[in-house]
C-alpha cells in the first residue's frame, strides 16, 4: 500500500515580538514595507520560513506569509521537512516498517525528488528580468501579444481552452465555499467579510485561492473573448 502525504500550502509559525528576538528583524521588514499592517511591541506575528542561499540564517529568511503568497516566494521545505515532520513520521512508522526502512521508504526515493519551482516576483534577478508569455500547450516563449498559444498548438486550442475554463469553475466553487465558511464564522451570509484574523487557517487558504482565481482569470482572459 503506498501512502501519499499532503502538504498544505505552507506551516506557519509565530513568535512574539520583541526586540531582543533574532527574529524581530522580520517585524521591522513589514513596516518597511507597509507601517499600517506592521506588528507592535508584544503582538504574535505568524511567520515563514522562505528559500535562501546556503548558510543563511533561519531568521533572515522569516518572512510573512501574506507577503510570501502574493510574491510567489519558495517555502524552504527541507527545513520543514527534517524540522516538523521527519521525526513524528519516523516515530510513528519505525514500529510498523523497522527503524532502517521507514526513514528509507519516507524520506528518501523517486518521490523525493519531484520538486515545485515557483518564480518569485520580488528579489534576486528579478529586478533585471523581462516577463515574456508562453504558451499555454507547450510552454514554447511568445512574441508579444501573440495570444494564449503558438502556432504548433493553434490546433488544440479549443481544448486548452475547455481546460483551463474547467480549472477556472473548480478554484471558484472552491472560494465561494471558503468565503462562506467565513461569512458564516463572522455571523452573516450577506456581507463583505472583514475578517483578518492570522491565526486561523482559513484565512490563508481563502488568500491562496484567491489570488490562484485572480491568476486563472488572467491566464484564460489570454484567449481571448469567446466567439461563435
Amino acid at each position: 500500500e503506498i501512502i501519499q502525504f499532503h502538504l498544505p500550502p505552507f506551516f506557519m509559525q509565530s513568535f512574539t515580538f520583541t526586540y531582543v528576538a533574532f527574529l524581530s528583524t522580520f517585524p521591522f521588514r513589514m513596516r518597511r514595507r507597509d507601517p499600517g499592517s506592521a506588528p507592535n511591541l508584544g503582538d504574535r506575528v505568524p511567520y515563514v520560513i522562505i528559500s535562501a542561499a546556503k548558510g543563511v540564517a533561519a531568521y533572515m529568511k522569516s518572512e510573512d506569509p501574506i507577503y510570501v503568497l502574493e510574491n510567489n516566494l519558495p517555502i524552504d521545505t527541507q527545513y520543514y521537512l527534517e524540522q516538523q515532520l521527519a521525526k513524528p513520521l519516523l516515530r510513528i512508522f519505525e514500529p510498523i516498517l523497522g527503524e532502517g526502512k521507514a526513514q528509507n521508504v519516507l524520506l528518501k526515493g523517486e518521490h523525493t525528488r519531484c520538486k515545485t519551482v515557483l518564480t518569485a516576483k520580488v528579489g534576486g534577478l528579478m529586478a533585471f528580468a523581462t516577463k515574456r508569455s508562453t504558451c499555454i500547450g507547450c510552454r514554447a516563449v511568445l512574441n508579444h501579444h501573440a495570444g494564449a498559444v503558438c502556432k504548433f498548438c493553434l490546433a488544440y486550442q479549443s481544448e486548452l481552452y475547455q481546460k483551463e475554463v474547467t480549472h477556472l469553475s473548480c478554484l471558484e466553487e472552491k472560494f465561494s465555499r471558503l468565503w462562506t465558511q467565513c461569512q458564516r464564522c463572522q455571523g452573516s451570509l450577506h456581507e463583505d467579510v472583514l475578517c483578518t484574523s492570522r491565526d486561523c487557517p482559513i484565512f490563508y487558504m481563502r488568500k491562496k485561492v484567491q489570488k490562484d482565481l485572480d491568476d486563472q482569470e488572467l491566464l484564460v482572459s489570454r484567449f481571448g473573448p469567446p466567439t461563435w
